[in-house]
């Protein structure tokens, strides 16, 4: 099926770690030519762009996040050259690739960083953030970085601090600075000219900071709870009104070429009319944006119904919702949300797949991947190495192939750089031989999305909703979801003249003839006025 005009509209977007998607060469880090060694898979999986993490040169502190030339590829994932095939390969097969950009900060061995931190009077200098201590001696402000230590370190030679709102090797551009504007600008141009389809904009709500730099106020009851994680409300380090001009002018670089590349930003924003500010309300800015009151919501039918519901009153008309539920932050949604319960990740695969907007899987997500538990000696993620939960590390691991050794991920004697889980029936291999398998249901689900049968962005109307049951209707569709351990009995309006495009459930439970529909624990239905 050719690809939607414009493609991002309903799209489904694969996100891939490259380090551990799949290793072509047997040094046990996955690669670019891994990637495009398997691009037929992608496509029978029906997707539309692959999402790659960043494949930048980078000294590795935060994994790619940490961008030492923003122009060239890591020679670990494979040259520039890979990476202009694998885009003509993936659009042979109408799959368009999409880049990380880390536009918020950049390595301390980037060359304007290492000329920058040579003295006050340097051409790059203000490229970044300096201070001069408070007046203490210390740093000059309350600010904290993503680790809760101070987000300052001070440089001997100059006498002064720079700012960095992750680690001390990743500091913060100064977007106050017209260059840097201008050095992002080319940047774009370079990628967009080589024909990627756009960019994930890392940290997208966070480039720039109050000129003033004040300190930032404690956190409020009212916050959510993912900002009341933290002692400070981080209203002055980022979420600062001027970062939308920077859309404004991305959007018109965006919105010049034939292939119709997309923005889609990390916007950490929890208020829904200021998540939909992102999208532009009077000037178009990013093209969608990441919910993540939707990822952070409890996989229950009350709280996924009210982000969903609040989403969308926030966004401006004709705006893209965007769906997803695991990356390579935030953990896997089959362990997170679903306890590794198959028949729960096909409950929450319908849902994302049933909304309106469009869909983006973290690779694995398809096959039902859970969080891996790596071992604290292994652990490489610095940012979160010491955390209970094993840190970022546990969804980065490699993508299990086949119950072979080291999963089919590598050839090579070389170990796999992050451990592998637990080799078993969760592979790309047993589960495309299993008819009930996760797998082979996502694939029923990207079929009626290819066909626009699910996905559209047509009005979403609640149906019912409870503390077990939630089903919404979009368009001619129907989707009926039982999100709990127990099974349901549900009145559904006019349910004796729907039929079942898909069910999560190994039990076909139909609908009968009083409008009632018997749902066992964890299973979804998508259901259609349409035979």
């Amino acid at each position: 099926m050719p690809r939607k005009t414009p493609w991002w509209r309903s799209a489904t977007i694969y996100q891939i770690y490259v380090r551990s998607f799949r290793d072509s060469n047997g040094d046990g880090v996955g690669d670019l030519a891994g990637i495009c060694e398997n691009l037929d898979y992608l496509q029978w999986l029906g997707t539309d762009a692959l999402w790659l993490s960043p494949c930048m040169p980078s000294p590795n502190a935060d994994f790619g996040y940490d961008v030492a030339d923003y122009f060239d590829v890591h020679p670990e994932l494979g040259t520039l050259a890979d990476l202009d095939r694998l885009i003509v390969e993936a659009a042979r097969r109408d799959i368009g690739i999409m880049l990380d950009l880390v536009p918020n900060h950049t390595s301390s061995a980037h060359p304007w960083f290492v000329d920058a931190r040579s003295g006050p009077g340097s051409s790059h200098r203000d490229y970044y953030v300096w201070s001069d201590p408070g007046p203490d001696g210390g740093p000059p402000n309350n600010w904290v970085c993503a680790t809760g230590a101070p987000a300052w370190t001070y440089d001997a030679e100059s006498g002064q601090y720079y700012l960095h709102n992750f680690l001390p090797s990743q500091p913060d551009l100064n977007w106050w600075h017209e260059p840097v504007h201008e050095e992002f600008e080319e940047i774009l141009h370079f990628w967009f000219d080589r024909g990627v389809a756009g960019f994930r904009i890392d940290v997208a709500h966070g480039l720039y900071k109050d000129a003033l730099l004040q300190d930032n106020p404690p956190v409020l009851p009212t916050d959510h709870p993912v900002i009341r994680r933290g002692k400070l409300r981080p209203v002055y380090s980022s979420h600062r009104p001027e970062v939308h001009q920077i859309y404004r002018r991305w959007r018109q670089i965006a919105d010049g070429y034939e292939q119709e590349p997309a923005l889609l930003g990390e916007t950490w924003e929890f208020d829904y009319q200021r998540f939909g500010d992102y999208y532009g309300r009077e000037v178009p800015e990013l093209h969608m944006g990441f919910n993540f009151g939707f990822v952070e919501a409890a996989f229950r039918a009350p709280d996924l119904a009210e982000v969903v519901e609040g989403t969308l009153a926030g966004l401006p008309p004709g705006a893209m919702p965007v769906w997803t539920a695991s990356n390579h932050d935030v953990g896997r949604f089959p362990t997170r949300w679903c306890g590794n319960d198959a028949r729960a990740v096909k409950a929450a695969l319908t849902v994302l797949s049933t909304l309106p907007g469009t869909l983006v899987l973290y690779y694995g997500d398809e096959l039902g991947m859970a969080d891996v538990a790596v071992p604290e000696a292994l652990r490489l993620d610095e940012m979160t190495m010491n955390k209970p939960d094993g840190g970022r590390d546990r969804c980065r691991t490699p993508m299990p192939w086949s119950s072979d050794e080291n999963a089919g991920f590598t050839s090579g004697s070389a170990r796999p750089w992050l451990p592998l889980g637990e080799i078993g029936a969760t592979n790309v291999r047993d589960e495309q031989a299993d008819p009930g398998s996760v797998l082979n249901f996502w694939r029923q689900l990207a079929a009626l999305r290819r066909d626009g049968r699910i996905g559209g962005v047509e009005k979403l109307e609640r149906v019912l909703l409870d503390d077990q049951v939630w089903a919404y209707r979009v368009g001619e569709v129907t989707t009926v979801a039982n999100l709990s351990d127990q099974v349901a009995l549900r009145p559904l309006p006019g349910a004796g003249q729907l039929s079942v495009l898909a069910s999560s459930g190994a039990s076909h439970p139909g609908a009968e003839a009083l409008g009632d529909v018997r749902l066992d624990p964890w299973q979804a239905l998508v259901l259609s006025t349409r035979p």
